[in-house]
């Protein structure tokens, strides 16, 4: 049997289209997701990203389950920062009850990292791309350069996360999650002995992930908790090894979960034949731009407004890294380097995430790889 493979979807709004078409795009897709035989579908939360659409994902979440029957739905993921853990478990659970044995919870915790500790990750605006590395096949790029240490870029990102609604006094990231669990299950019991149950969670069986790009807290929490974890390859290809490894390290069996489980994310663009999935991919590395300068995620441009593009080498140092480690070309190709990133980080899943400008091209580049993983 195959690696499961699943799918990771942004609602990407598109260059002369609207929000309303992205939900609609994203609707339609995870139809044929099920069609196609994806083990999971799962949203992700963007807010302030005039390119994307998913910034409320228990309610896309919600809209897909009930416009599937079987595919398996949830979040990628939740940013935990901007809830308390009884509405995030509220919100899932409500969604697990309505929908059993289907809906998965996967957590974040970029809501829970300042602006300024955002871009202390990022702070090689200047100077040369760092050397990167092949370990077994797998490209490992360097430490990628931004501009997210800019000060009127931190200013924005601290005033985003205001508007938004940064949730205080909930404790460690470890803790939140452990409370989420809490009212998945009989209720949660606070310092002084209080017990607090949550109805629309208790019992609905929704299914805890932690997503991570590093080996800090989120490996550390999922570890520790012996919950499934997810590794960002397609976001932080740089760290990727090491969030794995941090993860494994810090493993502990649970009631649900007996030994590591990882899922590792990918960027892929697949076509009939190499020529078309690259043009289908050029506009990828001017949508990176975009969130690598501290802008924000545009509407992904066409193949056309991507070449009038002028770049300077400087902005090219910005994404060099998502580039180089998107995996773009025929079935065949795209599957191979899947397989590839799959046995060096020794992943139980895979997880695809796909833009293209024109709808019906995203759907088909699913639809191959589906065919060719299925074997």
């Amino acid at each position: 049997m195959p690696t499961p493979l699943s799918i990771l979807d942004l609602a990407p709004v598109v260059s002369g289209r609207t929000n309303r078409d992205a939900i609609r795009a994203t609707l339609d897709l995870a139809r044929a997701a099920e069609r196609f035989g994806y083990h999971r579908y799962w949203v992700a939360e963007h807010h302030f990203a005039p390119g994307v659409a998913a910034a409320s994902p228990a309610v896309l979440a919600a809209l897909i389950a009930g416009a599937t029957d079987r595919i398996r739905v949830g979040s990628g993921a939740v940013l935990l920062g901007y809830y308390s853990p009884l509405s995030v478990a509220e919100q899932f659970g409500t969604i697990a009850l309505a929908h059993p044995d289907r809906v998965d919870l996967g957590l974040g915790r970029s809501g829970l990292v300042r602006a300024a500790d955002i871009a202390a990750r990022f702070d090689r605006a200047s100077g040369p791309v760092e050397p990167g590395r092949v370990v077994d096949g797998l490209l490992i790029p360097g430490k990628p350069k931004s501009a997210l240490s800019e000060p009127d870029v931190i200013a924005r990102l601290d005033t985003q996360q205001r508007l938004v609604g940064v949730h205080e006094g909930a404790g460690e990231y470890v803790d939140q999650v452990r409370q989420i669990l809490d009212y998945l299950g009989d209720g949660y019991s606070d310092p002084d002995g209080r017990h607090y149950r949550a109805p629309a969670a208790e019992g609905s069986g929704a299914r805890v992930w932690v997503l991570g790009s590093s080996a800090g807290a989120s490996a550390r929490a999922a570890g520790e908790l012996g919950l499934p974890f997810t590794a960002n390859y397609h976001v932080s290809p740089t760290s990727v090894l090491e969030a794995v490894e941090g993860y494994r390290a810090a493993f502990k069996p649970s009631a649900d979960l007996a030994e590591p489980y990882v899922m590792v994310s990918a960027d892929v663009v697949v076509a009939e034949d190499a020529a078309t999935a690259q043009e289908l991919a050029s506009p990828y590395a001017r949508w990176v731009l975009s969130i690598r300068s501290g802008a924000g995620a545009i509407p992904f441009p066409s193949v056309a407004e991507a070449a009038a593009f002028e770049w300077t080498d400087e902005q090219r140092s910005l994404v060099v890294d998502r580039v180089e480690t998107q995996f773009v070309g025929t079935p065949g190709d795209v599957a191979e380097r899947l397989d590839t990133l799959r046995r060096v980080t020794g992943a139980d899943e895979l997880m695809v995430t796909t833009i293209t400008h024109g709808h019906e091209d995203r759907v088909r580049s699913f639809e191959l790889l589906a065919k060719e993983w299925a074997g």
